[in-house]
């Protein structure tokens, strides 16, 4: 029976028993560190135009802190919202801005990291705080950005805002404050909008909107309310210019050009739709589109609109471009032109036949030229032989005229047969 080697086999075992004690060792002080540790925060708000500063603190020592790696969690979601922002941090503070929100619920919990291999170690509980803002008397606000440089800003005033308030509006864009130029008012007389004008705006620096509420009547100090913008994400383009259209084999080729913009003008950072007529809209990357259409029928009309998508995200469509006509070449369906002459024409032809069966006029059209009389017969005859005989006398007397003419004497006298002549000639045409 052969041997088996019994050192090496003792050996592996009292390794992995000696390895499965020191772990065991080294998980029951790390235990009793955490244990001791009993991890818990403290939450405090520190108000910082446009917003707060929530701040929390542990009760780790300053060597606790260095053994181990700590990371904070905090979660936090606006008053009247569903959407909750989650951050793990490393600082021990986060700036949140309160912008129209009423207020909002937060919580952090402490996480504890081994530096040698980054197991987590402990973590805390949830520590929970709430904080409410001041009262918020208006809502909805919305800016946009138009023809690059004019700027226009609305709200909403709630119901429940005092009688005796009014909203002033400001903003700061690189390092600058502007007052409203121009008050859009309601039927109250409030502000519920401001424009502005001829100001240029830096695609990478934002616009910070300050809205102040004072009650004028009380002269009580004024509520403010802050939000950012930033200037590509509310910029509302114009339309494609150069829009042109053309029909080449077949197919419909529309071209335009960009609008001018605030931001980059790479090709990459538009996003266009092509509207035509009885066409579902379709989204086109490149500045131009080509539909196959094989049997134009009508006159088309396309009208193409933009928006930036890729290089920054925008939901702002711009306005249709104005419609540019296709003129599309007409095709006629000859067996449908054959049958709309025939019956143009059937009918016309059916009335025609009745009216002449109904009033007899073919029997009129059809009937036979009678022959012309014996009286009518005889009178011809008899013309036509007196017409013959006036003739041939004609003929002979003229011969004989033309024949017997005698030469003048020495005298010049003409013999008196010639006068006798010319006396009957006389006579007879007499």
């Amino acid at each position: 029976m052969a041997s088996v080697p019994v050192v090496p086999v003792v050996l592996i075992l009292s390794f992995f028993q000696h390895k499965t004690s020191f772990s065991t060792s080294l998980a029951i002080q790390q235990q009793a560190v955490v244990d001791a540790l009993r991890l818990h925060n403290v939450l405090w708000i520190t108000k910082h135009e446009p917003g707060v500063i929530l701040s929390w603190n542990n009760n780790l020592t300053k060597e606790e802190t260095e053994n181990y790696t700590v990371k904070y969690i905090l979660s936090y979601k606006f008053f009247n919202t569903t959407h909750k922002k989650k951050e793990r941090l490393q600082e021990k503070k986060k700036t949140i801005h309160v912008e129209l929100h009423s207020g909002f619920n937060a919580k952090v919990k402490t996480q504890l990291f081994a530096k040698e291999t980054g197991d987590i170690i402990k973590e805390s509980d949830w520590t929970e705080f709430t904080y409410k803002a001041p009262p918020v008397y208006i809502w909805n606000l919305s800016c946009i950005i138009y023809n690059i440089s004019f700027l226009n800003c609305t709200w909403h005033i709630k119901a429940e805002a005092p009688e005796g308030i009014q909203i002033f509006f400001s903003y700061r864009h690189t390092r600058k404050d502007f007052e409203c130029q121009q008050y859009i008012k309601n039927a109250r007389k409030k502000n519920i909008g401001c424009h502005m004008k001829e100001k240029y705006f830096q695609p990478s620096k934002k616009i910070n909107v300050n809205i102040t509420v004072r009650d004028l009547i009380n002269n009580s100090r004024g509520l403010s309310y802050y939000k950012a913008f930033t200037p590509q994400t509310i910029e509302k383009l114009n339309p494609p210019t150069n829009v042109s259209v053309s029909l080449e084999s077949r197919s419909i080729k529309i071209h335009w050009k960009p609008p001018p913009t605030i931001g980059s003008a790479r090709s990459k950072c538009f996003l266009y739709q092509v509207k035509m007529t009885d066409r579902k809209i379709v989204d086109v990357t490149a500045e131009k589109y080509e539909y196959p259409f094989h049997k134009p029928e009508k006159t088309f009309a396309a009208q193409v609109r933009v928006k930036k998508d890729t290089c920054i995200r925008n939901k702002i469509w711009s306005e249709w471009s104005e419609p540019v006509f296709i003129p599309v070449e007409k095709t006629v369906d000859m067996m449908l032109l054959s049958l709309t002459l025939f019956c143009l024409l059937i009918f016309p032809g059916g009335f025609l036949i009745w009216v002449c069966k109904r009033y007899r006029c073919l029997k009129f059209i059809t009937m036979p030229v009678p022959h012309p009389s014996d009286n009518i017969k005889t009178w011809l005859t008899a013309d036509e032989t007196h017409h013959q005989k006036q003739m041939s006398m004609e003929t002979e007397m003229h011969s004989e005229f033309t024949m017997g003419i005698p030469e003048e004497n020495e005298n010049g006298v003409v013999p008196q047969q010639k006068c006798l002549k010319e006396s009957e000639l006389e006579d007879l045409w007499g």
